[in-house]
């Protein structure tokens, strides 16, 4: 599946800025037909997984309670 560089930046929730500056760089693959660039959407399969994996992660953490009492002892 291809996608134009606003529809792959909705896809992965970026800004077309971004996407515009990934391509610059030559980060992520594309193809130009006729002065129009198509990204392939299956490049991004690794990243969104990863992206996934990171944000429950990151739930798991801030949904954590913290201890009623932290015992904190001065070694001074």
């Amino acid at each position: 599946m291809y996608l134009s560089p606003q529809e792959t930046a909705d896809y992965l929730d970026l800004s077309l800025q971004d996407i515009t500056r990934l391509i610059r760089e030559k980060q992520i693959r594309y193809l130009v037909v006729d002065d129009d660039i198509f990204i392939n959407a299956n490049q991004f399969t690794l990243f969104l997984k990863e992206r996934d994996k990171y944000i429950k992660e990151l739930q798991d953490y801030l949904n954590t309670p913290l201890p009623e009492d932290i015992d904190v002892k001065d070694e001074d």
